[in-house]
């Protein structure tokens, strides 16, 4: 009996390393009789895991935590920044750097002159410099609009320069019945425009004078930074556009056209469509002595025509004529109504007289060009 609560004890000394150690009573029920050993219902085992150095360390380091002083000094936390954020953060900052980019799209210089007993205003295009290249060839075809907003009844254009970056205009336009009381108004523009024969011309800038800025007691000559076009101002007016070739023959005295397609026209019908039909007219002094018309393609903006006539224009005529394009939604029950038209000659000017010119200098040869349709002024079609 001696020897097993020795080793009870010994057991009971290795469970515990400090001074707490519960204290287990044995009783002897007889001399004779079988001992038996009344044992704790609960008894604390040792762990079985042993603790790391890693553990042990832990351990030490919070104690020694425990006994330094604590200083009354506060620590910002250091938070690592969102990812996504600083990708926001650098592309704002990509944005502020191309606000000070600065756009080359050359200079314009023009004159403005005002007559106040006329009513009339004066405009010269003197010349443009330094145009970026808008060709494969690194040059452009500029010419420029003239127009006054926001009525842009009147709009002149220049004639087209090939190929030059440093075209030199010298054209004067005159905008009659300004009234000087309404003047203050009115915003003068000069769109300058790189000419091209197969597609629609591209815009390369634009100068903006609100004319109440301007001295109209005197006359103004400046040159001034092309800005980028806002939009393309012509969408809430555009009729559409319209390709067709001119060929002359001057020993024979023919002069044909050949009405090739026309795109994005204006939607006449309810059902948001057109029936589009050509009328070619050939004009003398302002009175029509020829007419033809191509025929009518139903329900689209889009129509091609391929379709070629003759007209016969003796060489002593052809400099004293105009060519009339015009391009008429049919209406079968009432009065067919036109969308817009092109007017050459050698009185045109802009990409009409280019065009018109161009036919006199290739004789015999069929030359293509795109059209912008213009206002037809409330004509009447049959």
């Amino acid at each position: 009996m001696g020897i097993l609560r020795h080793r009870y004890m010994r057991r009971q000394e290795a469970i515990s390393n400090d001074d707490e150690m519960q204290q287990d009573t044995y009783e002897e029920d007889g001399d004779d009789d079988e001992s038996s050993v009344s044992i704790p219902s609960t008894i604390d085992y040792p762990s079985t895991t042993t603790e790391s150095p890693y553990d042990k360390a832990k351990t030490i380091g919070e104690e020694v935590i425990k006994k330094v002083p604590i200083i009354d000094i506060e620590y910002p936390p250091q938070v690592q920044p969102d990812m996504d954020e600083l990708a926001l953060n650098m592309e704002d900052e990509d944005r502020t750097s191309q606000k000070y980019e600065i756009i080359n799209l050359g200079k314009i210089e023009y004159s403005i002159d005002y007559d106040f007993q006329k009513q009339e205003l004066k405009v010269e295009v003197i010349q443009a410099q330094e145009l970026p290249p808008m060709d494969l060839s690194g040059t452009s075809d500029p010419y420029v609009k003239v127009y006054v907003l926001p009525d842009k009844k009147k709009k002149f254009e220049t004639k087209v320069y090939r190929k030059t970056l440093n075209p030199v205009f010298n054209e004067t336009f005159i905008f009659k019945n300004l009234a000087y009381g309404d003047i203050g108004s009115k915003t003068l523009v000069f769109a300058v425009y790189d000419f091209d024969r197969f597609s629609r011309h591209d815009q390369i800038g634009e100068v903006l004078i609100p004319l109440n800025t301007v001295d109209l007691g005197k006359v103004i000559r400046e040159i001034k930074d092309l800005i980028p076009p806002a939009g393309e101002r012509e969408t809430e007016n555009k009729l559409g556009d319209i390709c067709f070739s001119l060929r002359y023959v001057p020993t024979a005295g023919k002069l044909t056209i050949t009405i090739l397609e026309a795109k994005n026209l204006k939607k006449m019908d309810v059902g948001g469509l057109s029936d589009p039909y050509v009328k070619l007219s050939i004009l003398m002094n302002g009175k029509r002595i020829k007419k033809k018309k191509t025929s009518i393609k139903k329900c689209t903006l889009n129509p091609y025509y391929n379709e070629s006539f003759t007209f016969d224009v003796p060489f002593e005529q052809v400099q004293k004529i105009q060519l009339q394009v015009t391009v008429v939604d049919y209406d079968r029950i009432g009065t067919s109504e036109p969308i817009g038209k092109v007017v050459l000659g050698c009185n045109s000017t802009g990409t009409e007289l280019r065009h018109w010119t161009d036919m006199l200098a290739s004789p015999r040869r069929p030359i293509a060009q795109w059209h912008v349709l213009k206002d037809s002024d409330g004509d009447k079609s049959s």
